[in-house]
């Protein structure tokens, strides 16, 4: 009878420290799940632009519509032709249709206006050469030598200048903001006194491309930013 209850005794004793090892298993366990950190990456890589389109804007003012129609034709002559002689490809540009405002037609303008019609022309140089380009954005002044006045074609006609080989960097950037991230969270790791284990969870990034300032806008600065959440162990 003795035996029987030291047996007993024995089998009730590692029932229980079996249960306070698997408790104390599952709560290290739970302990460590909830044990992350989350942590950005940043890429950051300056580019030139490798599309420029550039509107060139004219104005013509008179009374006489066929008039104003001769002058603008001969205007977007003059303009083709000096595009040309730079070294800009017929197929770089476009030409649009003239845009007229009659003055008299307006229900709140002023009468005694000195001219009726405003003729506004619009050629569009659209380039992957953006230094050519650039360069002879600088030399339109010697359009005035031929009588051909370019005005500035204000937030609804400005010279845009784009990145549009993102994509192909894009993989690079991301991998950059990855490893950034990852040292960030080395380094939180290391503070806490832990190591750092798998990731949990990560995003695809968010790009941006903006100018550089407002300078030098063919000058871009594409931006990533991801967000990784590492888990942590001990």
């Amino acid at each position: 009878m003795k035996q029987k209850e030291i047996i007993a005794a024995t089998l009730i004793s590692l029932s229980i420290f079996s249960l306070g090892w698997f408790i104390k298993a599952g709560i290290d366990n739970f302990t460590n799940k909830d044990r992350k950190v989350n942590v950005k990456g940043l890429a950051e890589q300056e580019v030139e632009a490798d599309l420029v389109t550039w509107p060139i804007v004219s104005k013509e003012l008179g009374n006489d519509l066929p008039d104003l129609y001769n002058k603008i034709g001969s205007t977007q002559g003059k303009i083709k032709a000096f595009l040309i002689r730079q070294g800009i490809q017929e197929s770089e540009v476009s030409v649009n249709a003239p845009q007229v405002i009659d003055l008299n037609a307006r229900e709140y303008g002023e009468k005694n206006q000195p001219y009726r019609y405003i003729v506004t022309s619009v050629i569009t140089v659209t380039s992957k050469n953006v230094k050519q380009v650039r360069a002879i954005i600088a030399r339109q002044g010697d359009l005035l030598k031929e009588g051909v006045a370019i005005v500035d074609g204000g937030y609804e006609n400005p010279i845009k200048y784009e990145f549009v080989s993102f994509k192909e960097m894009k993989p690079k950037m991301m991998q950059e903001a990855i490893e950034n991230a990852e040292k960030t969270a080395q380094q939180f790791a290391e503070n806490s006194h832990s190591k750092l284990n798998k990731i949990v969870s990560a995003d695809q990034g968010q790009f941006s491309i903006d100018d550089r300032d407002s300078n030098t806008p063919w000058i871009k600065k594409v931006r990533v930013v991801t967000t990784v959440t590492y888990s942590l162990k001990d």
